[in-house]
């Protein structure tokens, strides 16, 4: 077996295997590369050791009295965390049981989940055991929160240190594959959330091999990712790599790239035109769809729009403007970043779902400036822009990590499950919101490094402070019970009033899979109507109409105008009883309302 590591500044570099120290040569047709061959197994153990392992870098204690052996950069596997020695992976010897051909994004349900949560056991196979629900569901694509390995047991999984691995407490290589294999069984593709704008702060040894990062540009977790400066060619391999590996070796079906807006890139042939090419190409040696969706702030049309075109060629985005105008619309809170969408949030809503970002050259007062670029509709298709009600983000990163059902009846629920699924957008769900969850989802954490873990404690309690929260309300990140409080309880599905918004959410899955025009790429054809003091927004997708009243009163909304010549308005679903218009055209809808109409 070749075993290979990128260390251009070492003098040397030993490779511990199996508790033995072996001398590595460089490699002379690749600069800085040191390789080494020895006969190796599937688990056996081992590490690197650079310039005698007496350098200040941290790392593990591999068995000898002051030996500093390292994890490999490229490690499979990490069955002690990040810390200790890495394990080889033997991938050949998985049997995969399920032939799938893959699922594109076009006519996609998404579903986030978060293994460490998703089951009480937080594990690969617990979650698979209850894939079943997904698939009764309907969605299409588990996107999973990342699944890299970070210190401790419990944690969102962005803060991961080893690439390429797979965090032990879960299941590591075996588990993820298993889980893998079980969807797609059931008919589910399964979407993998990386980062690669930044690393955790503890647990990252690739400084003591490269330069890894640069202090060239400065990201919100310190110096970045080196994509552009010196030695940046193989930074940029080593994370095409690690990408490809995830789609590849185990079988995964796209990914989800964290806030690429943060990956400070100044060269001319960018990071994510690069990954989005290699995907490309993969998709096609596989013959499966490969999606890349991006999580990105720049409101840039560009991040989607295809190579061929000028653009970077992701196939598609994260959609906060939509959220953001929905929130609002359903809480009417107006802090931070939705103050801009709180002026007029129904407005706010009907422009979204029409010209896909609220932000599309206008100004932002959170940002202070203009923000945004338009989307040109009449070319892009709308299945490109992933909308939801919820995420992991817009539900953690509240101080108590409150849902919308903390605080929205049943009813207004319905009207952003409606939404959401009924919109022009490819849809996504956050884990239990099927069932209006009463969980919360709480920041927590789980680091070894007893400053570190205070450090992010007192952080986060001064941060909500200052936006007038008692420090002491905000849940401890590193209690065991902040974590518990976060699992999904499964006894919740089958009692009300949650059963009846799971079946709500299963009917309008249904209608979206069974109706072309609610799953028709073209937002052009879009067309609303809306009144921001009676609370109503209407809107028509093809012979298909649908109505929220958000109001607490009974709305009463002119449909007439925008009905065809000799079609009879039929109501396919709603959630309260409603009656279709009548010959003046006028939809009365009960407050907290929604409705599915037809004229076809």
């Amino acid at each position: 077996m070749l075993f290979e590591v990128w260390a251009p500044d070492a003098d040397s570099v030993g490779l511990r295997l199996s508790g033995e120290l072996r001398t590595m040569g460089r490699d002379p047709g690749r600069d800085g590369w040191w390789t080494a061959e020895a006969e190796a197994s599937d688990g056996d153990r081992y590490g690197f050791v650079l310039d005698g392992g007496d350098g200040e870098e941290g790392g593990s204690d591999g068995g000898g009295a002051g030996l500093r052996v390292l994890p490999d950069p490229r490690s499979r596997r990490q069955p002690d965390g990040p810390d200790g020695e890495s394990a080889v992976v033997d991938h050949s010897l998985f049997e995969w049981r399920s032939d799938w051909a893959g699922r594109g994004l076009p006519g996609a349900v998404l579903y986030e989940l978060h293994i460490g949560t998703y089951t009480d056991e937080g594990t690969f196979d617990a979650a698979a055991a209850r894939l079943g629900h997904l698939a009764e569901l309907g969605v299409t694509h588990v996107s999973l929160m990342p699944v890299c390995p970070f210190p401790g047991t419990h944690g969102w999984g962005y803060e991961g240190v080893s690439l390429w691995a797979v965090h032990e407490p879960y299941g590591g290589p075996e588990g993820l594959k298993r889980f893998v294999d079980t969807a797609h069984g059931l008919g589910l593709a399964v979407l993998l959330d990386v980062v690669h704008n930044h690393l955790g702060p503890s647990g990252n040894h690739l400084p003591a091999f490269g330069p890894y990062f640069t202090e060239t540009h400065h990201t919100p977790w310190g110096a970045a990712v080196n994509l552009d400066a010196p030695g940046s060619d193989e930074v940029r391999a080593f994370l095409l790599g690690s990408a490809l590996a995830w789609l590849r070796d185990y079988r995964l079906d796209g990914l989800r790239l964290d806030a690429v807006h943060a990956l400070a890139d100044g060269r001319a042939l960018t990071f994510l035109e690069e990954l989005s090419t290699a995907a490309d190409a993969l998709a096609a040696e596989l013959g499966r769809p490969l999606p890349l969706i991006a999580e990105s702030d720049l409101c840039d049309p560009r991040t989607t729009t295809p190579r061929e075109s000028g653009g970077i060629g992701l196939h598609a985005q994260w959609n906060d403007d939509f959220h953001h105008a929905l929130h609002t619309a359903l809480t009417g809170e107006s802090q931070g970043y939705y103050a801009d969408f709180a002026e007029a949030p129904l407005a706010a809503l009907a422009k979204t779902v029409t010209s896909a970002f609220f932000h599309n050259g206008t100004y932002s007062s959170f940002r202070g400036r203009t923000h945004g670029r338009p989307v040109d509709i009449t070319r892009t298709p709308a299945h490109r822009f992933v909308g939801y009600a919820q995420t992991h983000d817009q539900i953690g990163n509240r101080a108590l990590g409150d849902r919308l059902s903390a605080a929205l009846s049943p009813g207004l629920l319905a009207c952003a499950a409606a939404l959401v699924l009924t919109g022009p957008f490819t849809p996504m769900l956050f884990m239990g919101e099927e069932w209006g969850a009463r969980t919360p989802w709480q920041f927590f954490t789980d680091h070894t490094d007893p400053e570190l873990a205070e450090a992010v404690r007192s952080g986060r309690r001064r941060e909500f402070a200052a936006h007038g929260w008692v420090s002491d309300d905000i849940p401890d990140p590193q209690d065991p019970a902040t974590r518990n409080r976060s699992c999904l309880d499964w006894n919740e599905p089958s009692q009300e009033p949650h059963a009846r918004l799971l079946a709500w959410y299963r009917e309008l899955i249904a209608l979206r899979r069974a109706l072309p025009d609610l799953h028709d790429p073209d937002l052009a054809s879009v067309r609303t109507a809306h009144d921001e003091q009676a609370r109503w927004l209407a809107y028509r997708r093809g012979d298909l109409r649908i109505a929220v009243n958000l109001g607490e009163k009974p709305a009463t909304i002119p449909l007439g105008g925008g009905r065809r010549r000799g079609g009879g308005d039929r109501v396919v679903a709603a959630w309260e009883p409603v009656e279709a218009p009548g010959a003046d055209g006028l939809l009365h809808l009960p407050p907290e309302s929604c409705v599915v109409l037809t004229d076809g």
